[in-house]
């Protein structure tokens, strides 16, 4: 991959700068800037998803994420971008998610939010057992602390969460 030239380069931690100040659409303005040559970019495409995200935009948020790991597959966050815009997409839904989301974990078998985010998917489709397999997978390759407070925050994890609290309580 090779690094963004000005004044593309420029253009991108602009966008990066409008997108922390919460301004999506300052942000699009300067991607529209970019060249044709740098769109394609994994940075570009990162920060096209969010603006399209931050506008609720999941189609286009989808197709971006899809253009994604097409072309730069051994980037992670395009496969999770893609499955998290596949389940608010028009057509799409968790089972879809689950489907875009699956493969990666093959790909990156290090990386916890994969399991995490399919232990998401599975519960909301009532796979509770399903669900605590990808749960303990996450667990393995993260922080158990972390992953821990964030899956007793997560509204998609609450069907787990009286056997995430009886897990933990056999650990202490």
């Amino acid at each position: 991959m090779t690094e963004l030239s000005s004044p593309d380069s420029h253009l991108v931690n602009a966008a990066e700068g409008w997108l922390l100040l919460g301004v999506p659409g300052d942000a699009q303005r300067e991607l529209n800037q970019l060249s044709s040559e740098s769109r394609g970019h994994p940075r570009c495409l990162d920060l096209q998803w969010q603006v399209f995200a931050a506008h609720r935009q999941w189609d286009a948020a989808f197709s971006v994420a899809q253009q994604s790991v097409e072309r730069w597959g051994q980037f992670v966050g395009g496969w999770i971008q893609r499955a998290y815009a596949a389940r608010r997409r028009e057509a799409g839904g968790l089972a879809q998610a689950f489907a875009c989301l699956a493969p990666a974990d093959i790909l990156f078998p290090t990386e916890p939010i994969i399991p995490y985010n399919l232990a998401c998917y599975t519960a909301q489709l009532g796979k509770l057992d399903d669900a605590w397999t990808w749960y303990e997978a996450a667990m393995q390759r993260g922080r158990r602390e972390d992953l821990l407070a964030m899956a007793l925050r997560d509204e998609d994890l609450r069907p787990l969460w009286p056997r995430i609290h009886a897990s933990r309580r056999k650990i202490n």
